[in-house]
């Protein structure tokens, strides 16, 4: 566990350290109130992930730990809204999770790990980072300021070459360009949270076309969030 929070803290960091008017996705600053089927679907996002890297639960498991959360959710909606046939309170909800949770050999330590885990509704696969003063610049505009700025530079730091720093540089601008219209929608809008899980899916797909490592990929990720126009 300690590996996974020093990890997500320090890319916490990276953006709280970049421009100021780099901003990042509400899911990470609020708790909106989301539905048991949105909570199951962010549960995906961040949860799941973090409990397969941190416990090593297989992701069959980590599958059926969410359906048991959300079966939780809907029992306890049911109690406050006095149409529950089967229990009286959140407490007794909490003791049938308990033995499900049981069946799963998931006790003890374990279990106050993973509870813990599913606290997390925050990752970067749901942050979305996007800077206003982009919104003017046109995606060339945005290419060519940022390859007379950085482009040695990128090539220095990450041991590249050109034609790699050139895309790099291409997948930039088409980021911070999708950012900027996901970052119109409502933060509590959902749909805000699946774009922004889709923006982060595509880049990585263009990142594997530029044929990088895995510390090149995440050196690339946090050069960009240190260094703007």
């Amino acid at each position: 566990m300690k590996l996974f929070f020093t990890g997500f803290f320090k890319n916490l960091f990276v953006i709280l350290i970049a421009t100021c008017s780099c901003l990042s996705s509400a899911a990470q600053n609020k708790n909106f109130v989301w539905t048991p089927e949105e909570q199951l679907e962010l549960f995906g996002y961040c949860g799941k992930p973090a409990l397969i890297s941190t416990l090593g639960i297989s992701p069959e498991t980590a599958d059926q730990i969410g359906s048991i959360q959300y079966w939780a959710t809907l029992q306890k909606q049911k109690i406050e809204a006095g149409t529950n046939d089967t229990f009286a309170t959140a407490g007794e909800v909490n003791l049938e999770v308990i033995k499900k949770y049981k069946k799963l050999s998931i006790t003890g330590s374990k279990l106050e790990s993973v509870n813990n885990l599913l606290g997390i509704t925050a990752c970067p696969l749901i942050t979305l980072n996007f800077n206003t003063a982009y919104d003017s610049l046109s995606k060339a505009q945005m290419m060519q300021a940022y390859k007379i700025k950085y482009r040695k530079m990128l090539i220095d730091q990450l041991g590249i070459n050109g034609r790699q720093a050139d895309m790099l540089i291409d997948a930039e601008a088409w980021k911070q360009k999708e950012a900027l219209t996901i970052a119109t929608l409502p933060e509590n809008d959902f749909n805000r949270i699946r774009k922004t899980v889709v923006l982060h899916q595509e880049l990585d797909k263009k990142y594997k076309m530029i044929d990088l490592t895995d510390q090149q990929k995440e050196g690339a990720k946090n050069f960009f969030l240190q260094h703007q126009l």
